[in-house]
């Protein structure tokens, strides 16, 4: 059968597999010759990017690596360019009888003016520019109330996408690419600058996803466990959703398929589709808060006690605990994200965005809408976030969620001989102990009283 394109540019970007991977598919099903590309674009991989984080890329190149190899085992090459993306296809349409390109879309501001000037380089060189929705549960744009705008609440928007259909992962077909001549100029990509961390809690590539998936059983008991940090009860499926190294539709099937519909991970698909809805929808949340009112908030912004939460020396055991384990391995449990969150905000009285920022730097699994989504809930200036006077008590979560204190003695080893007992009332027992980690630097219940007052806008 005659296919559309004789010569099809495919653009791979945060898809790093070969599997159910929409674009490509499709690029397979109308293209005689595809020619696979990964783009080091600076703005991104470089210190020009004030949000990236090493751990990050760290867990990047390990995918593409494992990507080479799917390729390979095509008779296939990733061909991997650096520079500005526009710029960078550019030159390949100049070089290639190129007739058709196809991506997988994403939904950051910067995402998007990336793939707008793509499309204006398709129409300049008179080129088929084909995007698809691959990242998400569902595509962002189909999903509106009876009155034709966009959700702002999760549970209602939670009800609307879980009715929509969900295609079944599809294998990709027994094709082998075509090696292409492209200049060797793009092979000389610049070294990028990274201390490899020998600690990263999650290792990138499909092979890594695909044992999770496979043993997702494993997560059967994931709705009593996932909020105590102790435990290995949570997936580590969360950088593999950013660098899509499985597809969503596989893990979503995975977690159907032998954990029910009811199982707590479903939801967490679906917070994770919500938070990117919002950004696709309402991209103002990049710059400041959800809730605009919330700009008015005056915030104390301390540099040291900044710099305390995050070096995790604030004398918070529980806080201290997650960010010592951020900064060493790039993870951090989920209940603790929203603890050490908290913490910042409404006891330190920090501006959220200087911890968004943080954890952009750190986290191995950074999400820009993901991370961005939960601490504007945890700031109560997002979309469906908590109410504002709904404040995390770092004493009574620690109690509740790390009552043994296995996790903070793992990550504070000057608290490992304290008795468990004294740990757990340690806003009264510090003053008992002359050891060289800190006081705690303040008194929950004041600063609660402070954050009251100055949320009421």
């Amino acid at each position: 059968m005659t296919k559309k394109y004789q010569k099809s540019l495919f653009i791979f970007r945060r898809d790093l597999r070969l599997d159910d991977n929409t674009a490509l598919l499709e690029a397979t099903k109308q293209s005689q010759k595809i020619i696979p590309i990964f783009i080091y674009d600076p703005q991104q991989i470089t210190n020009k990017n004030k949000y990236l984080s090493k751990n990050a890329l760290q867990f990047m190149f390990k995918s593409i690596t494992d990507l080479k190899k799917q390729l390979h085992n095509r008779k296939g090459k990733l061909y991997e360019l650096y520079g500005i993306s526009d710029k960078v296809i550019e030159d390949v349409i100049k070089q290639n009888k190129i007739d058709a390109i196809f991506f997988n879309k994403d939904y950051t501001p910067f995402s998007k003016r990336r793939d707008e000037k793509i499309e204006k380089l398709c129409k300049k060189y008179h080129i088929d520019c084909n995007s698809f929705h691959d990242e998400l549960i569902n595509n962002p744009e189909e999903i509106f109330t009876k009155q034709v705008k966009p959700y702002t609440i999760f549970t209602p928007y939670f009800k609307a996408a879980s009715k929509l259909s969900i295609k079944k992962p599809q294998i990709f077909p027994k094709i082998f690419f075509v090696h292409e001549p492209i200049e060797s100029s793009y092979k000389n990509i610049p070294s990028i600058k990274i201390i490899k961390n020998n600690n990263i809690a999650e290792r990138g590539g499909r092979k890594e996803s695909q044992k999770i998936v496979k043993n997702i059983k494993k997560f059967k008991n994931y709705n009593k466990e996932r909020n105590f940090p102790a435990l290995d009860a949570t997936t580590k499926l969360s950088a593999h959703n950013k660098f899509g190294t499985s597809s969503i539709r596989e893990i979503y099937y995975a977690i159907k398929e032998n954990l029910g519909l009811d199982n707590d991970l479903i939801q967490e698909l679906y917070w994770r589709d919500f938070f990117t809805y919002i950004a696709d929808h309402f991209p103002h949340v990049f710059k400041g808060p959800f809730k605009e009112k919330y700009k008015k908030i005056k915030w104390k912004n301390n540099r040291t006690w900044f710099k305390n939460w995050c070096n995790g020396t604030t004398g918070f055991p529980i806080v201290d605990a997650g960010m010592r384990k951020l900064n060493q391995t790039g993870f951090m449990h989920n209940r603790v994200r929203m603890i050490t969150a908290s913490f910042l905000v409404k006891d330190l009285h920090i501006n959220w965005q200087w911890g968004e920022k943080y954890f952009a730097q750190h986290l191995v699994d950074y999400d820009p809408a993901v991370n961005n989504g939960n601490w504007q809930w945890v700031a109560s200036t997002g979309a469906d976030a908590q109410p504002y006077f709904r404040i995390f008590n770092p004493w009574l979560q620690q109690k509740k969620f790390d009552k043994d204190c296995i996790y903070i003695k793992k990550w504070v080893p000057e608290l490992k001989d304290i008795p468990t007992k004294d740990l757990n009332n340690w806003f009264r027992t510090h003053k008992n102990y002359n050891i060289s980690y800190p006081k705690p630097m303040v008194d929950h219940t004041e600063q609660v009283k402070i954050t009251k007052k100055f949320y009421k806008i």
